[in-house]
C-alpha cells in the first residue's frame, strides 16, 4: 500500500491542487450569506440603519455578483485551457481569484465589495472547469468528490464565522474569513509551478516528447517504460478519435432527431435544482433561520453550520453507496417528492406558528422546523445536488458532447445567479411559510420530471441514441449486423480465429 502510495505521490499533488479549486468555489459561495448579516459588516458598507428591502438588495448583490463572475470565468475557462495549457490556465485562474480575494478583504465601500466578488467569482468559474491536470487515476474521484468538496467549502465558511461572532463585533469579524480565501488559493500558487502541463494537452498541441516527458513524470516512470508508452498511446489514440467524432460538429445539430430531447432534459434539469430551494436555504441560511424564528446572529450561524455537516454526511454517504444502486430516474423521482414534503410540512408550521419576532428564544415550532429544514437537504443530497451533473455527463454522444455539457453548466449558473439574486426579496414578499409553500410546488414539478425521464443507469453509452430516439434499435442492429460480416470477410478476422483468440466465429 506504501508502495503505491510513492508511486503515485505526483498524482495526488495534482488531485490536492484540483481539490482546492473546488473548495474555494464551495466556501466563497457560502461565506457571503453569512457575512451579510453581521451587524458589522452592515454598519461598515453603511445599511445598517436602512430598511429590509434595501438591506435585502445590498444582501443581494453581495451573494449573487460572485454567480455572474464565475458564469464569465466558466465560458472563458476551455479556451484559455485549449490556447495556454491547463496548468498555466488553473494558475491565470487563481491568480485572479486570489485578487478578488484581496479586493474584498481590503473593501471599505459596496463598489469595491461588488468588484472584488465579481473578480473572484471570475476566477472560481474558471478554476471549476480545468481538471485535466489530474491523471486518470483520481480524475474519476475528483469528478465523483466535486459536490462533497463544495459542502465542506460551504460549511468551513459557516463555522468560520461562527467562531467570529463568540468575539469583538468590529471589522476583523468579516474581514479575516474574507482573507482567509487566500490560504488555499496560495497554496495552489506554491503547488502548481511544480507540477507538469497535462500529457492530453501536449498531445493535442503535437507536442508528443512533452508529452511522454510529462507522462513519465506523474508516473514517476522512465520515458521509456513500457507501461508509460502503452498509456500515452492510448492518450494519443483516444484523442484523435475524438477529434475524428467532433469533426464539423456544430450547434446546428441540437435540432436533430434524439437530440432535441437531451438538451431540453439538461436545460430543464438544472432549471429545476436551483429552483429547488436548497440553494437559497445555502447561500443565505442565516437569514433563513431567522425568518422561522431562530433569533440571534450567532444563532443563525450555529444552525447554518449544522445545516453544512447534514450536507457534507448525506452526499458523501450517496457518492459513495447511492448512485449506482438507486439509479437515476428514481433517485430523481423520489428526492424531488421527499424534498416537497418536507417543505410542505414547514410552510404548514410555519403559517400556522408565526414565530414572535420579539421572542428571545426561538419556539418548539421554530426549532421544529430548523429539524424539518435539515431533513430537507438529505434528500436533496441523494438526488438533485448529484445526479443532475451524472445524468448530463452520460446522454451526450462524443460529437456534441461540448454542447450538451455548456448548455448544462451555463443553465446552472445563470439560474444559480438569479436564484441568490432573488432569495432575499423573496423572504420578505413570501412571508409566513409562503416562500417554502412556493419551492415545495416546484419540487412537485421536479418529481414528476425525474419520474418521467429516461432511465440512464447501466445503458452504455452507445446505445444512448436508441433510448433517446436518434436511431431505431433494428437499424443499429442491422447495422453490427453488417460490420460483423464485413470483418468476417477480412484477411485479419481469418488469421485471428485461425490462431485461437477470443474473436472467434462462434463468439462474433
Amino acid at each position: 500500500m506504501s508502495t503505491q502510495i510513492t508511486q503515485n505521490s505526483r498524482a495526488y499533488i495534482l488531485a490536492l491542487a484540483a481539490y482546492m479549486g473546488i473548495f474555494l468555489f464551495g466556501y466563497d459561495s457560502g461565506v457571503a450569506g453569512g457575512l451579510s448579516t453581521l451587524p458589522s459588516f452592515m454598519k461598515a458598507f453603511g445599511y445598517y440603519n436602512k430598511n429590509a428591502h434595501e438591506q435585502a438588495q445590498i444582501e443581494s448583490w453581495v451573494v449573487s455578483i460572485l454567480m455572474l463572475g464565475a458564469f464569465a470565468g466558466a465560458l472563458g475557462a476551455s479556451p484559455f485551457a485549449q490556447g495556454f495549457g491547463r496548468k498555466w490556465s488553473l494558475m491565470g485562474f487563481t491568480l485572479v481569484f486570489s485578487i478578488g480575494a484581496a479586493v474584498q478583504t481590503a473593501a471599505s465601500t459596496s463598489g469595491q465589495m461588488y468588484a472584488g466578488r465579481f473578480i473572484a467569482g471570475l476566477g472560481v468559474g474558471g478554476m471549476s472547469n480545468v481538471s485535466e491536470t489530474s491523471p486518470k487515476e483520481v480524475r474519476g474521484r475528483i469528478t465523483g468528490m466535486f459536490q462533497v468538496i463544495v459542502v465542506i467549502g460551504v460549511a468551513v465558511s459557516y463555522w468560520i464565522e461562527y467562531g467570529l461572532t463568540a468575539g469583538k463585533a468590529n471589522t476583523f469579524q468579516w474581514r479575516f474569513p474574507l482573507a482567509f480565501q487566500l490560504v488555499p488559493a496560495g497554496l495552489m500558487l506554491v503547488i502548481l509551478p511544480f507540477i507538469r502541463e497535462s500529457p492530453r494537452w501536449s498531445v493535442y498541441k503535437g507536442r508528443h516528447e512533452e508529452a511522454l516527458a510529462n507522462l513519465a513524470w506523474i508516473r514517476k516512470r522512465e520515458p521509456t517504460d513500457s507501461a508509460v508508452v502503452q498509456e500515452l498511446a492510448e492518450i494519443t489514440a483516444a484523442l484523435q478519435e475524438e477529434i475524428d467524432a467532433t469533426s464539423g460538429s456544430s450547434w446546428k445539430e441540437i435540432y436533430q432527431k434524439g437530440n432535441r430531447l437531451r438538451f431540453a432534459i439538461a436545460f430543464f434539469m438544472f432549471f429545476l435544482q436551483q429552483w429547488s430551494g436548497q440553494n437559497s436555504i445555502s447561500y443565505y441560511a442565516p437569514t433563513i433561520f431567522k425568518s422561522i424564528g431562530i433569533r440571534g446572529t450567532r444563532a443563525g450561524l450555529f444552525a447554518s453550520g449544522i445545516y453544512g455537516i447534514v450536507k457534507i454526511v448525506a452526499t458523501g454517504f450517496f457518492i459513495a453507496f447511492g448512485i449506482e444502486k438507486v439509479g437515476r430516474r428514481k433517485a430523481l423521482g423520489f428526492g424531488g417528492a421527499a424534498m416537497s414534503m418536507f417543505l410542505w410540512i414547514i410552510g404548514s408550521v410555519f403559517y400556522t406558528h408565526v414565530p414572535d419576532p420579539n421572542a428571545e428564544n426561538a419556539s418548539h415550532a421554530s426549532i421544529a422546523m430548523a429539524a424539518m429544514i435539515y431533513c430537507f437537504v438529505i434528500p436533496y443530497c441523494f438526488s438533485w445536488g448529484p445526479v443532475p451533473w451524472v445524468y448530463c455527463s452520460e446522454i451526450f454522444p462524443m460529437r456534441i458532447r461540448h454542447y450538451g455539457m455548456s448548455t448544462a453548466s451555463s443553465t446552472q449558473w445563470i439560474f444559480n445567479f438569479c436564484i441568490s439574486k432573488i432569495t432575499p426579496t423573496l423572504v420578505l414578499n413570501l412571508p409566513n411559510g409562503r416562500l417554502f409553500f412556493l419551492f415545495a410546488g416546484l419540487n412537485i414539478a421536479s418529481s414528476i420530471f425525474g419520474f418521467l425521464l429516461p432511465e440512464t443507469a447501466g445503458v452504455s453509452l452507445e446505445d444512448m441514441d436508441i433510448l433517446f430516439g436518434a436511431v431505431k434499435k433494428e437499424d443499429r442492429e442491422q447495422h453490427i449486423a453488417a460490420e460483423i460480416n464485413n470483418l468476417k470477410g477480412t484477411e485479419e478476422f481469418i488469421e485471428k480465429t485461425s490462431t485461437g483468440t477470443p474473436a472467434t466465429r462462434e463468439n462474433v
